[in-house]
């Protein structure tokens, strides 16, 4: 398939949307800290600047997913592109904590039809096979690229003041919206009667909210007070119904079916983790950085910098490692240099020295997904029907901004249980290096669902032998009767 100019723009413009997507989530973590000693937010109050924003995003994406091919990509894309960029906008005049994390949430909501949107266009317009691949390369370098963007107009934007990180993805969204307009094509709408699936939408959002509530919540209330215990049981209760609704619905949000390859299910789990693990890596290191060390958000941003720059530089030829190696090697590679990038970090002490404490793990976390979320990409929307692209992107997003909420809650949960009352550096520490252990923890979990794809491709190539062999025998079967002369 040859790429003309109109094809690398549409392309360029949809990577846009994940570049923002970086951008904006790299630049919010790096004035987190301002945040809270100017709004005077505490750190399990301060986490939902975060949060809100990953639930908007991981509650509706499924929604967001389903919608754009109902009512067309370019529509939706176009649509809620626009109101990330008013919202962005008035974010920065948010004067309390409350309408700074309404306005977060606003804001994921509407990623939530961006995101699905501009990557079935993707995986609409390039053939499965190399061409995809390499246009999901490129959409992860895009990714990267507004990462570390991110972070050194973050640092650099917070000392001027937090506001101008929260007004900046404004101007930016409404650049490749004027863009958007130009060069995404039109796509063909699904003829559906019945309407949309509202009460999976409700049901699904509700029960992940009430989910990273009950989390949350545990801190102040106790893990097994009523109110903790009551909204874990809320949230089982929500999703369970979910499931019920999407059986029965005729046009459900989710078609449950879809969740039988084992390949689908193996990337949004290990997405789950890869994304959940980083968030809370990368607010614990903010808030070691600058309020234990003493770091500048500038400098804190440069310290975080060499991952994206790796995934940068290394992530564009993901898709050719792909079509060579395949995907499930790939991901098992990229979850093992998890592991031990997030296992250094627990050397952290009060007066770390950067190079040789932090550095490692950047780099290897850098690497990392640099060769492992390409390929989690490719693998989540391998072998899926044109008319459920948005729905299989809508369902690999969710899990990973579902894993950034659950994880972030679950570990400022348990820092903050373990500095209650704590002001010196050195307890501080001690609050940190749990968080970091848990941190780890979802990454050797993620390693070991990884690993569970070595089973299933021991049984493909299995069956692809048997397949062959029977395949030979049948053709030296008939060779040999055409050799036979006739009786």
């Amino acid at each position: 398939m040859t790429w003309d100019a109109r094809l690398w723009g549409a392309l360029l413009v949809v990577c846009g949307v994940i570049f923002l997507d970086g951008l904006d989530v790299s630049m919010v973590g790096m004035s987190l800290p301002s945040i809270g000693a100017d709004l005077g937010v505490s750190l399990s109050s301060l986490q939902w600047v975060v949060t809100g924003y990953v639930l908007g995003y991981g509650g509706l994406l499924l929604l967001g997913g389903r919608t754009a091919d109902l009512l067309g990509r370019r529509r939706v894309f176009l649509v809620a592109l626009a109101v990330f960029a008013v919202v962005s906008m008035l974010s920065s005049l948010a004067t309390n904590p409350e309408l700074l994390i309404a306005a977060r949430f606003v804001k994921g909501v509407a990623a939530a039809f961006t995101a699905p949107a501009a990557l079935s266009i993707i995986t609409t317009t390039f053939h499965e096979g190399p061409d995809r691949n390499r246009a999901l390369s490129i959409f992860t370098t895009c990714a990267a690229s507004g990462f570390s963007m991110g972070l050194i107009l973050g640092g650099a934007l917070t000392e001027i003041g937090w506001r101008w990180t929260f007004l900046m993805p404004g101007p930016v969204a409404l650049i490749v919206l004027l863009f958007a307009i130009k060069l995404i094509p039109n796509s063909p709408r699904e003829e559906v009667s019945g309407g949309y699936d509202v009460p999976g939408a409700v049901t699904v959002t509700a029960g992940m909210l009430s989910l990273v509530y009950a989390v949350v919540g545990a801190e102040h209330a106790g893990w097994v007070s009523f109110q903790t215990i009551g909204m874990f049981v809320l949230a089982a209760v929500l999703l369970t119904a979910f499931v019920v609704i999407e059986q029965r619905s005729k046009h459900p949000l989710v078609r449950l079916g879809i969740l039988r390859s084992g390949s689908l299910r193996r990337a949004n789990l290990a997405g789950l983790t890869v994304f959940g693990a980083y968030v809370a890596f990368q607010f614990i290191g903010t808030l070691y950085l600058q309020n234990l060390l003493g770091w500048s958000s500038l400098e804190t941003a440069l310290a975080f910098l060499p991952a994206g720059l790796l995934v940068i530089s290394l992530s564009p030829n993901a898709g050719k490692i792909a079509d060579r190696i395949g995907t499930d090697k790939m991901i098992i590679g990229a979850m093992a240099l998890f592991v031990i990038g997030y296992g250094l970090s627990l050397r952290i002490g009060p007066e770390s020295a950067y190079f040789s404490t932090i550095f490692p793990s950047i780099m290897l976390i850098g690497i990392g997904f640099a060769i492992g979320f390409p390929a989690l990409n490719i693998q989540a929307v391998s072998g899926v029907a044109d008319d459920e692209q948005g729905l299989a992107s809508g369902l690999f997003n969710t899990s990973t901004q579902v894993g950034g909420a659950v994880v972030l809650a679950s570990v400022t949960a348990v820092i903050s249980s373990q500095s209650v009352g704590v002001t010196a550096p050195a307890g501080m520490l001690s609050a940190y290096k749990p968080g970091l252990a848990v941190v780890t923890g979802v990454a050797v979990l993620g390693l070991i669902i990884a690993l569970t794809g070595l089973r299933g491709l021991s049984r493909r190539r299995a069956l692809e032998e048997t397949e062959a062999a029977e395949l030979t025998a049948v053709q030296k079967e008939l060779a040999d009767k055409e050799m036979t002369p006739a009786a």
